[in-house]
């Protein structure tokens, strides 16, 4: 996969396994910030107040270096961990997994545990809609009115670019390019006499 695409989770997906009398209900849903997997969260444990365990896991950001999981109770190390290793094996990011579990008075053991909350995390992410996205850079190009032809020209030769103008006495477009191709656009319109161009 190119370094400037990621995979994530458009809509949600939910699943519900059983293992010796507990019952395990898993959801993938779509977060892009920790404080908005915290509100999820708390919707969720107030949902679940009867549950034994609510246990999670999530990764943000389209470099995938932002992680948190919490086993909520469980011995450490069959939950939170085993959610995460699911959405990892999935290449998912801006995504929170979420395990409900509810005791059936059997103990599962650890390699049990671990097994049935895997499979829960694994199954959700396998029901929900993923998508690929593309990690994109923004330019502001201002320039006068005459060179709006000769900035055009370059945008449209460059794969995957949208643009919002504002033609007002000079011009001023906001350009939306993928990463790996942001670079070369800016060099490109940087060499036009007249053309002013900025990261934002």
């Amino acid at each position: 996969m190119e370094d400037d695409v990621f995979k994530t989770i458009k809509e949600e997906g939910t699943a519900c396994i059983k293992e010796k009398m507990s019952k395990f209900i898993s959801y993938a849903l779509h977060v892009e910030t920790a404080d908005e997997a915290k509100v999820v969260l708390d919707e969720y444990r107030k949902k679940y107040i009867d549950a034994r365990h609510v246990c999670w896991a999530y990764v943000l950001g389209w470099e995938r270096t932002d992680f948190r999981f919490s086993d909520d109770g469980e011995p450490s190390g069959t939950a939170g961990r085993p959610i995460l290793g699911q959405i990892h094996a999935a290449g998912l990011t801006d995504v929170l997994v979420i395990v409900v579990r509810y005791f059936g008075g059997i103990l599962l053991g650890t390699s049990g545990l671990i097994k049935a909350y895997k499979e829960a995390a694994a199954q959700a992410i396998a029901n929900a809609e993923i998508v690929e996205k593309t990690v994109d850079d923004t330019l502001v190009i201002r320039f006068p009115y005459l060179l709006l032809n000769d900035v055009m020209r370059v945008l449209k030769q460059v794969e995957g670019v949208r643009w919002d103008p504002d033609f007002a006495e000079d011009c001023t477009v906001t350009v939306h390019v993928r990463k790996s191709q942001s670079d070369r656009l800016f060099g490109i319109l940087s060499q036009i006499y007249g053309v002013e161009v900025a990261y934002l």
